[in-house]
């Protein structure tokens, strides 16, 4: 499913237009990634929650040529699924 879909979807299960839903999606994804970027998590009890955390720097080996090259430091985000959301995808 992409973005469009997902659209299309939230504005059929809420009964709002699509420019409506689309609003509300966009708003939901810039405040999400707004509080990412400050370092803060964002948690949805039971679906999950997405928090930042930094990865060092290191040493990488590229496949096709066995060459060396240096990794930099970054930080990265990450997902940890939810209780309710782990059991009905596992049903």
């Amino acid at each position: 499913m992409n973005k469009a879909e997902f659209v299309d979807a939230v504005a059929a299960k809420a009964g709002l237009s699509k420019k409506d839903a689309k609003g509300a999606v966009d708003a939901v994804l810039e405040t999400l990634t707004e509080s990412l970027v400050k370092g803060d998590g964002v948690s949805f009890i039971g679906f999950g929650t997405f928090f930042t955390t930094a990865r060092a720097a290191r040493t990488a080996t590229v496949p096709g040529t066995g060459k060396k090259v240096q990794v930099p430091a970054t930080k990265v985000v990450k997902f940890k699924v939810g209780k309710a959301l782990k059991d009905a995808v596992a049903k």
